[in-house]
């Protein structure tokens, strides 16, 4: 994506002015980011998905002070009547299910892939909503259908709400107040307090970027670490703890200051291998989520693969890259030269025409195909787009 086109889908900013400007700096209400916007997914196909294991939904609704929670999946005429006001159901990752979806999502490109997580729907009817609460990442709010009313406001207070099966804050004091019509839409960095509640019945679309807790990163890259250290080589393996020089314990209880230094010099080889840590960087970010299936290709399949085609990334596929390596999916591989530039093609564009597949080294080529085998990636007709856009934003 170019970063110095202007798009109206941020008002005319360049993708560079907006993150200078707003990214986790400020709101920006962007009235007609998507012109002629209609829903990309009809309700009842939308609403059907609360039935899957595959699908992360939640059903949320108001009576007067009272909440209610129920997580699905859950049976479809579980739901109430659409003239029965005051509730919403939230459908998590859309863009993992619907190709239309998942074509709009890309167009948030602009913030790095690593970054990047999912597209939420949520369907409301009149008076529905989920309270005012803060998030801890930033969010863009388009409306898809329908209108919703945000109050929106900087918190100081983050006290929430007890007895309540949601994050509802205690004492929520908004400064703003806009009516979102289909195509407006509204983003908003952490933190920022907000309240959106449906005027008739509404769809919202809900674009939500990835945001590691600094103690969750550390917990996985140290136990992937461990894991390495273990597999790695003979000498680091059986490196045993010795202390030939210890004296008679005069305090039984205390802990050895030359074990404490071997556990510190353990940690501190673990931490010194930038290369392992970055590996086990990319692995985390490309670990699909626990709901998340692929389809593999059946036996009467697995011989219709017509190699070298061209192909593109099943939208539940993450793909990155760093330096030396390529990650998809929850695994890291090794690549340099023109198989490194080709690969990195394909995380980018997720896209590689015949010509390109033809190009792949056999070991890379290999490779690709186990990929196929899991899933991961599809044929299609050469010269395909990888990403159909439904909408010209």
């Amino acid at each position: 994506m170019q970063k110095n086109t202007p798009l109206t889908l941020l008002a005319g900013l360049t993708p560079q002015q907006f993150m200078k400007r707003h990214w986790q700096k400020k709101p920006l209400l962007i009235r007609q980011a998507v012109p002629d916007m209609k829903p990309l997914i009809d309700r009842a196909t939308l609403l059907d998905m609360v039935e899957s294991e595959e699908v992360e939904s939640r059903h949320i609704v108001r009576k007067g002070q009272a909440w209610t929670l129920k997580k699905g999946p859950m049976r479809r005429k579980s739901l109430p009547s659409f003239k029965t006001p005051d509730w919403t159901v939230l459908i998590q990752g859309v863009d993992l299910h619907h190709e239309a979806v998942h074509a709009l999502l890309q167009q948030f490109r602009f913030v790095p892939d690593a970054r990047l997580d999912d597209l939420m729907i949520s369907y409301a009817t009149d008076g529905g909503g989920v309270g005012p609460h803060f998030d801890s990442y930033d969010v863009f709010l388009l409306q898809a259908q329908g209108q919703r009313k945000w109050r929106i406001g900087r918190q100081k207070k983050f006290e929430l709400q007890e007895g309540v099966p949601l994050k509802i804050l205690q004492d929520f004091k908004p400064e703003a107040e806009y009516v979102l019509n289909p195509g407006d839409m509204l983003y908003l960095p952490p933190g920022y307090a907000h309240d959106g509640i449906a005027v008739g019945e509404c769809m919202t679309y809900s674009v939500g970027f990835k945001v590691p807790r600094e103690a969750e990163l550390a917990s996985q890259l140290l136990m992937g670490m461990s894991e390495a250290l273990v597999e790695g080589s003979e000498e680091g393996r059986n490196l045993l703890y010795q202390d030939p020089d210890q004296a008679a314990a005069l305090c039984d209880a205390s802990i050895p200051k030359a074990l404490q230094k071997f556990a510190a010099s353990s940690v501190s080889k673990a931490l010194k291998n930038p290369e392992l840590l970055n590996c086990l960087l990319g692995e985390s970010l490309t670990e699909p989520k626990p709901h998340v299936w692929f389809d593999n290709p059946d036996q009467s399949e697995l011989d219709q693969l017509n190699w070298p085609c061209a192909m593109r990334l099943d939208r539940r596929t993450k793909m990155l890259f760093d330096t030396h390596h390529i990650f998809i999916n929850g695994e890291s591989f090794r690549a340099s030269g023109q198989d490194a530039q080709l690969l990195r093609q394909l995380a980018n564009e997720k896209y590689l025409s015949q010509k390109g597949a033809s190009l792949l080294s056999h070991d890379a080529a290999e490779l690709m195909k186990s990929w196929w085998e899991e899933g991961w990636w599809h044929q299609v007709t050469e010269g395909m787009a990888e990403i159909s856009a439904p909408i010209k934003l």
